[in-house]
Parts: structure tokens; sequence; C-alpha cells
């Protein structure tokens, strides 16, 4: 059990006796949200870095953040449960990928964070064998990405050279437009192929999914992160993908791409471009999985932890805002309730004690006039009821339940909308709640206008542009 301070590596494993095979990783770590184990949080795992190297050299053939490398994205832990890495409960971090070197093996977490990482648990299992085959290949990974994606050229996801196979992608995206992005095919061009050796149908096809995701997590495939509603701008999806069964082989190089392509609403199209599979501008960030003979070319260089956070998208008005403008039924009340889990100084927190049908007013400001997506950042808990809720009087949402095992923020939207200048007014109106909530509370954490992607979309290119 180490600490790791911020800027600071820690080497887990140096390994100097080989040849041999690491065989099993396990880590945990606390969560970011302050506790006794870090009393101003800790780092979360997208800025912790796990590096591998093998036999004596410098550069990496293992570079990525520990949440990626474990199928969970933009900082979001998930539980995971797949042959080569499981996560269990979020916390406990298993890695079964063999990793076989000739003489030596140096594994580190570096924390790019500005916070500690708390307790950082960690146990290496590894065999010395008496001898490997010189030809053994090495095990690699390299997360890559691009927020957003460019336009008229597939996303790359790997880029290499030399012999060995493909076993495995994680991919994680963030929608810039509406609708949907799980169109694009992945495409793997072997050995200098120039059409692909191998192309896919679709996104959600890659992921072993189809007609759409759900969230599950399979020995193969699977989907553990899945936030936000369908359709929406900001909706947030990690996949994974191993190649196990069935590996990708390859003699002198792999390249591996995906399509960022989908259906957008009519109003970021050009006139006459259909609104199905057209090309897509969405925030990608990937970790390929490969063996290789010999060491990996670098194909690309790893972002800086605040360069690895989204981009904010949002103008934000947050609750202790919101708080000033707030009417309410006469017998419930509104304040303002901290914790980590609420942006700027906390949510309004509607109380209803035994009120019939209650009812919360906010209003906030509109600067410019311009399309944006109109998303509530609200919270689900075990007390918590159904509502309706109203934009100027007009009824957006029917009914909305709020009711949750466990308390955590979700987003909403409220739709694509060009709201005029000035002050508009949300209202909340209690219709009920199911039968295992505890009460008819409600809690607003911010309301965000959400940047849409502003470029009008072309039909797609007859030859994609590598």
């Amino acid at each position: 059990m180490r600490n790791i301070a911020p800027g600071k590596t820690l080497v887990l494993a140096d390994i100097n006796d080989g040849p041999g095979i690491v065989k099993h990783i396990w880590m945990t770590f606390p969560e970011p949200a302050p506790s006794w184990l870090g009393r101003d949080g800790c780092a979360d795992h997208s800025e912790l870095v796990l590096r591998m190297y093998w036999d004596d050299v410098t550069e990496p053939a293992v570079e990525t953040p520990i949440g990626d490398f474990f199928a969970a994205g933009f900082g979001r832990r998930a539980e995971v449960n797949s042959m080569p890495v499981q996560v269990e409960g979020g916390d406990a971090y298993n890695c079964f990928w063999l990793m076989p070197f000739h003489k030596s093996a140096r594994i580190e977490v570096e924390n790019q964070s500005k916070l500690q990482s708390g307790s950082f648990y960690y146990q290496i299992d590894y065999m010395l064998e008496p001898s490997l085959d010189p030809e053994t290949p090495y095990f690699c990974a390299q997360y890559r990405q691009e927020f957003p994606t460019k336009s008229n050229r597939d996303y790359l996801i790997l880029d290499a050279e030399g012999r060995g196979h493909y076993v495995g992608t994680v991919l994680s995206g963030r929608s810039r437009s509406p609708e949907w992005f799980g169109e694009g095919d992945e495409k793997f061009y072997i050995d200098g192929d120039e059409t692909p050796t191998i192309q896919g149908t679709g996104t959600e096809d890659y992921a072993l999914n189809a007609w759409g995701m759900g969230t599950g997590t399979y020995p193969y495939f699977g989907v553990p992160i899945l936030e936000g509603e369908w359709g929406m701008v900001g909706w947030l999806t990690t996949i994974y993908r191993w190649h196990i069964v069935d590996v990708i082989p390859f003699t002198r190089s792999l390249r591996v791409e995906i399509e960022d392509t989908g259906w957008i609403t009519e109003d970021e199209l050009a006139e006459g471009v259909h609104r199905g599979h057209v090309e897509r501008n969405d925030d990608f960030a990937t970790v390929a999985f490969w063996y290789q003979v010999g060491q990996p070319k670098r194909f690309t260089t790893l972002p800086s932890a605040e360069e690895r956070k989204l981009p904010n998208l949002d103008l934000i008005v947050e609750g202790k805002q919101l708080l000033e403008t707030a009417k309410t039924h006469p017998r419930s009340s509104a304040s303002l309730q901290a914790g980590y889990q609420w942006t700027g100084d906390g949510q309004i927190f509607f109380r209803t004690p035994g009120v019939d049908n209650p009812w919360l007013e906010v209003a906030f400001p509109v600067e410019k006039e311009e399309l944006r997506q109109l998303t509530l950042r609200m919270t689900e808990s075990f007390d918590y009821g159904i509502y309706r809720i109203l934009l100027d009087g007009n009824v957006v949402r029917d009914q909305v339940d709020f009711y949750g095992e466990e308390t955590k923020t979700r987003e909403l939207s409220l739709g694509q909308l060009r709201l005029s200048p000035g002050e508009h007014t949300l209202r909340f109106e209690c219709v009920g709640k199911r039968g295992e909530s505890r009460g008819h509370y409600l809690g607003l954490d911010s309301v965000r206008l959400r940047e849409r992607w502003n470029v009008k979309r072309v039909a797609p290119p007859d030859v994609q542009i590598r």
C-alpha cells in the first residue's frame, strides 16, 4: 500500500531475473470524493497512468489511464466482468492478460492529478520460466483520443508495424450532436491492404450489441457505461470488444480505424442530405490492445491529464443562483444542499412534507439566442418523487421518476431549443411517487445550455481520406 503524491510515479514491479510471464495484476484505490482517505478528495482513475516496459527499453509498450485500460472511460467508475479484466464493484481492478518478458519487466503508475492517490494497494503475480521462445510476442496497449473526431477521415485506433495479433478495443464516446453515433464501421487494414481486410456493420455491432446498446458486461464484449438519455448531446458510452477467440493476426502491419457516423437531426444537415449514416464529430477516446514480436512503434503520444478531460460544452446556471429565484408551494421549502456529487456550491433540495400537489419554480437567464440543448442535471435518490416539468408554462416532460436506490446525479434533456434572450421559468410539479420511494423530494443541481455542433453536414465522400 502506497500513496502516490501529485506528479510522482510509483514502480509497482521491477523484475530483472526473466524470462517470465506476468499472470495477474490487482489494484485498488479510493474514489475521488473526499473521505477519510483524502480530506480534499483523491485522484480519479483517468488521472492515474499505467505504463509497462518489457526488456530494458525506454519507451513503454503499455501506456494508458488506468480507467480506460479497465474499460471505464472519462473518469467514471464501472463494474466490469470480462475474461481478461474484471472490476468488482467499480473498485477492485483485476487484469489477467498474459504479459511475457525475456529479461526484465517494469510496471509503474504515474499520478497526473493535483491530488494524492490516497491508499493505492496493488499486487503483481508472475511466473519465472526456464526459457521463452525468442519470437514470443509482447503485450501492448495504447491510449489515443480526439476531442472531437476530425472530419473526412476515420478515427485511428492503432497503427502498428511488425508481426503480431490484435486482441481488443476499448472505445469511449461523448456525443456532440443529437441522435445516435453508433453506425460507424470498424475497419482492419492488415499488412498494407488499401481497402479494409475486415469491415464491420456499425459500432453497436462491433460491440456485439444490436439495434442500439444496453449496459452489460460479458466475457468478450460489453457496455459498462451508458449515461444520459438516448439521442441527447452529451450522451456517454464506453464499450469493450476482446478479440481473444477471434484474434486478428498480422505479419507486417496493422491499422485499425472506426468511422464516426450515425443519425443526426435535420437542423445539422445540408439541404438534401439524409439523416442516417452521416459523418459526425463526437469525442472519442480509445485503447488498442495487441501482441507483437519486438517492441511496438510509437504511433501517438499520451495527452496530459488536463487534455484528457472532456471540453466543457455548457453555459451553466448553478443551484445557488437558481435558488435566488425559487418559488414553492406555501408549505414546501427549497434550500441549498452541499455535496461532492453536485457542482458549484450544491443542489436545490426541494422538501415536500405531507403536501398535496407540491411544486417548485426557478428562473434562469439566456443572454443570446442560439440553438442549444436545454439540459438539467438532476438527482435521483431513495426518497424522491415523480415530476412533470414545464418550461415557460408549457409541458416539456410529462412524468419523470427521480427515484433511485442510491443518491446520484443524472442528466435530463429538455430538447434542442432556440430560447429568446431574457429570463425563462422552469416549473416542477409533483405527480406522485413509486411505491418503494420514501418521499416526494426533488434535487436540481444546475441548468445547462449545451453547445451543439455548428457545422452543416454534407454527404459523405465516396472514398475516406486516410
